[in-house]
């Protein structure tokens, strides 16, 4: 599936759905069931491409990992059975899963050599190759190891007491997988707290883990045991759909068991300090995770500024934020959001292209963008950047388009909401 026309719905959004599983759960399921020894069953898993790169990375490990439906059940016997796969790892498009492998992979006694897709292949490694090769860990490929495809002879690694010098929960959660197998104490300090999926999982899977403040301690004293895990609904996912009902008239939609972890949920901050109507029922947890049912209906909206702590709980919204922004009235700020500009691809510049292309006023700075509102939209050809929240932001924005819009490839979509189109149409439907 490549490029796609896309026009203006004619009638308001309505109804209910489930998103997908949450990514950065569902990936870390994956690892540390694999880590652990016992069974460990994860249910309402996200299959998109990038989740998968992790699981078949495990399987190349000797790691047995059977999959029905949105179940996956993972037969791990430990860290210490791991096994040196006999080709080298592909990542794609995975991020994700390049990071946070490195962590695990560098304190292994194992050779292994891992690769991605050309757009992940420009992403910077040694962001997680600093910290680790100061805890002892040899990396060999491209710019000095700093891109890949990287080879990897893992070692004895050390404890380290390291300040991130980012806002990056992969460059967090690297560190603190190589700690798991480090002689020592590994602690790892945030100026700014960032999503705390792993220390979450972590916990419940036994580790020897605290948190005191902003800074995480991780020792190698405990077997990792294996604990089932339900995956709650992606926010980043939902959001695209809250954007949709926030900005077409007439509209109302829930969204079901969307995770509701607080370093996650800044769009919900947002999206309210921009008056739209967003309530949320029905909060469960589990594994250390909130989630529950979020309801959004149309509702005039007001510019905003966004900006500072905010910015972590919220980066991979950014660029349908941007696309919210053009709808409400005023002029909406987006700064010390720079870390966009390492993602799939410089999501500063792609969403402000996207949005310029289609008749919004935007201004891209070094740090965000400045929008002003309410403007309509009208359409034409618009590139996806080969980047899933580009591309799904763009079909969103087609939603109030005053003529078609064409865009470029789909394909992108699949990394992590697979399907997306169909639930777009049961929406679009009611």
């Amino acid at each position: 599936m490549g490029e796609m026309k896309l026009q203006a719905t004619q009638n308001p959004l309505k109804g209910e759905i489930e998103v997908p599983g949450d990514k950065s759960i569902s990936h870390r399921a994956v690892i540390f069931g694999s880590l652990a020894k016992g069974t460990t069953k994860v249910t309402h898993f996200l299959d998109g491409e990038d989740c998968m790169r992790t699981v078949n990375a495990f399987k190349k490990m000797g790691v047995s990992i059977e999959k029905q439906g949105l179940t996956l059940t993972i037969n791990g016997n430990g860290i210490e059975a791991l096994t040196e796969p006999i080709e080298p790892l592909y990542f794609g498009n995975s991020g994700t899963t390049a990071r946070l492998m490195l962590g695990l992979l560098s304190g292994l006694p194992l050779f292994t050599t891992i690769y991605g897709d050309p757009s992940l292949s420009k992403r910077p490694m040694d962001r997680v190759g600093i910290p680790l090769s100061i805890m002892g860990a040899s990396f060999d490929g491209r710019e000095g190891g700093s891109l890949l495809p990287l080879s990897i002879r893992g070692k004895t690694l050390n404890g380290i007491n390291y300040t991130l010098p980012v806002k990056s929960a992969q460059v967090k959660s690297a560190i603190l997988l190589a700690g798991l197998h480090a002689d020592g104490e590994t602690k790892v300090t945030e100026n700014t707290p960032t999503r705390n999926h792993t220390e979450n999982m972590l916990k419940a899977f036994g580790a020897d883990l605290t948190t005191d403040g902003h800074t995480i301690t991780v020792t190698n004293k405990n077997t990792l045991s294996a604990a089932d895990v339900y995956v709650p609904g992606d926010i980043s996912s939902a959001a695209f759909f809250l954007a949709a009902a926030a900005i077409i008239p007439g509209s109302k939609l829930t969204l079901k068991n969307v995770g509701l972890n607080e370093t996650r949920t800044g769009i919900i901050d947002v999206l309210r300090a921009m008056n739209a109507d967003i309530q949320i029922h029905n909060e469960q947890s589990g594994g250390g995770e909130l989630f529950g049912d979020i309801t959004i209906a149309h509702r005039k909206l007001r510019s905003t500024t966004i900006e500072g702590e905010i910015i972590p709980s919220l980066i991979d919204e950014i660029p349908i934020i941007a696309l919210i922004a053009t709808q409400a009235e005023g002029t909406t700020i987006i700064r010390d959001a720079e870390e966009l500009k390492v993602k799939e691809t410089d999501r500063i510049a792609a969403a402000a292209d996207l949005l310029s292309t289609l008749g919004a006023s935007v201004e891209p700075t070094d740090d965000g963008m400045i929008i002003h509102g309410k403007t309509d939209l009208t359409g034409g050809k618009v590139a996806s950047y080969n980047d899933h929240r580009i591309a799904m932001s763009a079909v969103i924005a087609s939603l109030i388009a005053k003529d078609e819009v064409l865009l470029d490839d789909v394909s992108s979509i699949a990394i992590s909401y697979p399907g997306f189109f169909d639930d777009l149409a049961e929406i679009k439907s009611k």
